[in-house]
């Protein structure tokens, strides 16, 4: 069981904290654009965008921003019973992980700290919920180990192909090609690597696109659901929904007002 104590997202260049005497909790950190430092018992510690530092309870630490570097992170401090199923919650050791599914994870994250600012019905269990399932990828990833550096290069190319045609339908045929293999192979290896399947981060992409154009642009729902490639608006609405937790229209609703 996870219980949360903090959700916040930090942003700039004037972030500081320090636990001197350990904190009485854990803190979990996921840096989404550029850098910020940590020690760690006086050990140093750099994070840049896609890693994740895991720091137990009771660790003695301090960290800060670096001059003139702006970073943001999201950083959730909670407190947690699940150490018999998740070891990396056991471990008095801190942990820090470049990882692979970054994609997946941020989203995660996005929603985290959206339902905890939001505070809707029940929005304690839904980041409970969520906590859990970011520690259990980022355990699963340290267990298993990094992936081959040529999987790591196969995928980082169909992630290449789909940044460019995420608004077309995207087979794992068209990915083979891509990279020279077969597409049960293509699937698969973008599966192990990214924890998401093709379909699945083709989704989240356009999911991404809309979200900007919902916020800073003057369309309709429906006209990003057609420059997004999605034929049918109810089904942009059901994947909209599932991905970031609210309708489209409610980014519609706080969208920018343009300045005449």
């Amino acid at each position: 069981m996870v219980v949360i104590k903090s959700v916040r997202l930090d942003a700039g260049t004037s972030w500081f904290e320090e636990y001197e005497h350990g904190a009485n909790h854990h803190a979990l950190i996921m840096v989404s654009y550029g850098k910020c430092v940590y020690w760690l018992e006086g050990e140093k510690v750099l994070l840049e965008k896609g890693d994740l530092l895991f720091i137990p309870s009771n660790m003695t630490y301090y960290g800060k921003c670096i001059p003139t570097v702006t970073h943001e992170k999201y950083v959730v401090c909670f407190q947690s019973s699940a150490a018999p199923l998740l070891p990396l919650v056991h471990n008095p050791k801190y942990c820090i992980w470049k990882t692979g599914k970054y994609e997946l994870l941020h989203q995660r994250f996005r929603v985290l700290q959206q339902e905890w600012s939001e505070r809707l019905a029940y929005y304690e269990s839904m980041c409970g919920a969520l906590v859990q399932e970011i520690l259990t990828h980022l355990n699963r990833e340290v267990d298993e180990g990094r992936p081959s550096a040529l999987k790591e290069k196969h995928t980082s190319l169909m992630k290449g192909y789909i940044q460019n045609h995420y608004r077309e339908k995207v087979t794992k045929e068209e990915l083979s090609e891509v990279i020279g293999k077969s597409p049960n192979y293509a699937a698969a290896v973008f599966s192990e690597v990214t924890g998401q399947t093709i379909g699945g981060y083709v989704h989240a992409m356009r999911v991404k696109t809309a979200v900007y154009l919902l916020s800073h642009s003057q369309r309709t729902i429906g006209d990003i659901s057609d420059y997004l490639g999605y034929c049918d608006p109810s089904y942009f609405h059901r994947v909209f929904k599932r991905e970031t937790g609210k309708p489209p229209a409610q980014y519609i609703k706080d969208r920018d007002i343009p300045v005449h």
